[in-house]
Parts: C-alpha cells; sequence; structure tokens
C-alpha cells in the first residue's frame, strides 16, 4: 500500500493490488487509523486522461468535492504518485490542502 497524499483527516493510498483494475483510482482512508475500510474510491482517470470522479463513497457530499477538488489540483503528482507504488518504489506523501 502506497500512501500518495494528505488532505485535512484524509490520506489517498493506492493498493498494489489494484494494478489490474480498468481505471486509475485512490482509495480514502482516516488519518491514524488502521485496519479499516476504505472510505472512499476515487477514479483519477479515464482512457488515459484526467478524469476525476467517485466510484464509491461513504463520506459526505461535502467532503467529496473537498477531495475531487484537491485531487483535480493535484493530479499529476498523484498520478505519479501511483505509478511508483505500482513498481514498488517509495512514494513520499504530501499534505495536498492547499
Amino acid at each position: 500500500m502506497g500512501q500518495l497524499a494528505f488532505l485535512r483527516m484524509f490520506i489517498l493510498v493506492a493498493i498494489s493490488l489494484d494494478v489490474n483494475d480498468n481505471r486509475r483510482h485512490v482509495h480514502v482512508f482516516k488519518k491514524g487509523k488502521r485496519h479499516q475500510q476504505s472510505l472512499a474510491k476515487i477514479w483519477i482517470e479515464s482512457d488515459g486522461k484526467q478524469c476525476v470522479e467517485i466510484a464509491e463513497s461513504t463520506l459526505s457530499t461535502k467532503e467529496n468535492e473537498m477531495l475531487v477538488a484537491a485531487i483535480n489540483r493535484h493530479g499529476d503528482f498523484i498520478n505519479e504518485q501511483i505509478t511508483r507504488a505500482f513498481n514498488g518504489e517509495k512514494t513520499v506523501a504530501i499534505d495536498i490542502e492547499k
């Protein structure tokens, strides 16, 4: 599991078992909580182009909108981090709140 970025109380993660999923995406977890289920799955591309969409989520509309906006602003960085995670390389998570 590669940590990609932090956003307020959330952490965006790439899960290497998802490498064969049909679209690139991130999973959203609550910071500091271990052994929990993903709170959201967010697609970040479609047909190789940036396209941020909620795949599934238990979060509020406001939280989903905040996550989508932040992922749109930092899409290149997050996509690069996903590539690193899937290649088995170390990822360095940054705060993307701003």
